[in-house]
């Protein structure tokens, strides 16, 4: 069952004499649903990935607010949250979202090839590429740094236990592999040295949650693993909800270029008649009121302004189409049957 943090406040923000118990609570809906305000004329479904239930939270009432003052009109955004990968999936089987908001490019190359309610051109939809904001993966591990970790070569180490979710179901789990892939080609462009690199990566992962947050609740309050990968904001969130002596983040030197994409679901808002609203909410997430929430939250908004004084690391970043060819070849390569992530289970990771 996918777990939520569900003890934060409406804004996303947790009180700190609350702190120790934002993940004490853990029985949850498996999609966390928000219900619709009483009378409202709209309701559209975000289906989105797992460690942005904070930040959709507020950005979803800034836009209700927003889009009254312009319009006079009522409307209420619920959000779905789990693995990207089982979230695109629910879509596929027939969840009525209006649009997406996923972890990784191929999450919605599937909805729109299985299905046809999202154009095959989608990322041309929206500016950047539908990526109204970006990421990447940073390491968060015990106060002190006791395994010493300061660049993706240490987790291979035999000491040292990895917690990262499963890539089949996750795209924090698919970012973190692909980023240690990516690491490890870029010394010197050798593939077969790449492959042999993650797998020995991942005999040092212990277990496989399905999505980030189930892997974030594993290190931080079950206390397994030496260190977590993990997207930028869920990194910084930690810190906030334990606190910051508990816990370091380490920024590698070099790190990927994480794509986490929205889209509009076109043949579900047409049946539905919130085609005007669902695309009014994705240009929303590209003005400066949103892009301003995005960085408040850690993530790395697609307006350079808007993250100054955000505090965000200056990391070498790479794009593993640059390495791998397209999010075609990519899923295919590492995450379809027989892909090297399922030829490395069958080796024992």
């Amino acid at each position: 069952m996918r777990t939520v943090w569900h003890s934060m406040t409406r804004t996303g923000s947790v009180p700190g004499s609350r702190r120790a118990g934002c993940l004490a609570l853990l029985g949850a809906l498996a999609l966390g649903l928000a219900a619709p305000a009483a009378g409202a004329q709209t309701a559209l479904l975000n289906v989105s990935y797992d460690p942005t239930r904070e930040l959709y939270r507020e950005i979803d009432e800034a836009f209700a607010k927003s889009w009254k003052a312009k319009t006079g009109e009522d409307v209420t955004v619920r959000a779905s949250h789990g693995g990207s990968g089982a979230q695109a999936r629910t879509v596929i089987d027939g969840v009525d979202a209006d649009v997406v908001t996923l972890g990784i490019p191929s999450d919605i190359d599937a909805i729109a090839k299985l299905t046809k309610k999202i154009p095959a051109d989608w990322r041309g939809k929206l500016p950047n590429e539908s990526l109204p904001y970006t990421s990447t993966v940073v390491f968060l591990v015990r106060k002190g740094n006791p395994k010493g970790v300061k660049d993706w070569g240490d987790l291979v180490k035999p000491d040292v236990k990895v917690i990262t979710p499963n890539p089949k179901t996750s795209a924090g789990g698919r970012w973190n592999f692909l980023a240690a892939w990516g690491y490890a080609y870029g010394q010197d462009k050798d593939t077969a040295k790449a492959d042999a690199f993650v797998g020995q990566l991942y005999k040092n992962v212990p277990v496989l949650d399905t999505g980030a947050r189930g892997s974030t609740v594993t290190f931080a309050q079950r206390r397994l693993g030496d260190v977590l990968p993990t997207w930028e904001n869920e990194a910084y969130l930690v810190l906030q909800e334990f606190g910051a002596d508990k816990f370091d983040i380490v920024v590698p030197p070099t790190s990927i270029y994480a794509e986490p994409p929205v889209a509009l679901v076109s043949a579900n808002a047409e049946r539905k008649g919130t085609t005007k609203v669902a695309q009014a909410y994705l240009d929303y997430l590209y003005t400066d009121e949103a892009q301003a929430i995005f960085a408040k939250h850690h993530y790395r908004p697609f307006k350079a302004e808007a993250a100054k004084g955000a505090g965000l690391p200056d990391v070498k970043l790479f794009k593993i189409e640059d390495y791998q060819g397209s999010w075609d070849d990519i899923q295919a390569k590492n995450f379809d049957s027989d892909g090297l992530f399922d030829r490395l289970s069958r080796a024992g990771r």
